[in-house]
């Protein structure tokens, strides 16, 4: 692995176990797969999704690693990088 945000990304607890926080709040619930920010704990829907929040929130807030969300998967993704680690 050559990305150093990968590296050196923690592990943040999510914020909830609800579902996407962005479709939530609009009031939907149509996501694909989620996405969890390694720098914040947003839970977020993918870019299969229709509104791809995760892809969003990497780009708005600046936080380039999210792991899955997903029961039984652990892999990360670099934004910045394009990497998968």
């Amino acid at each position: 692995m050559s990305c150093d945000h990968l590296k050196s990304a923690g592990d943040a607890a999510p914020q909830t176990a609800e579902g996407c926080q962005d479709c939530l709040a609009e009031g939907r619930k149509d996501w694909v797969h989620l996405r969890l920010c390694l720098d914040c704990g947003r839970v977020s829907c993918c870019d299969s999704s229709p509104r791809k929040h995760a892809t969003a929130h990497a780009r708005t807030d600046g936080h380039p690693v999210v792991r899955s969300f997903e029961p039984g998967e652990s892999w990360r993704w670099c934004y910045v990088d394009e990497e998968l680690g």
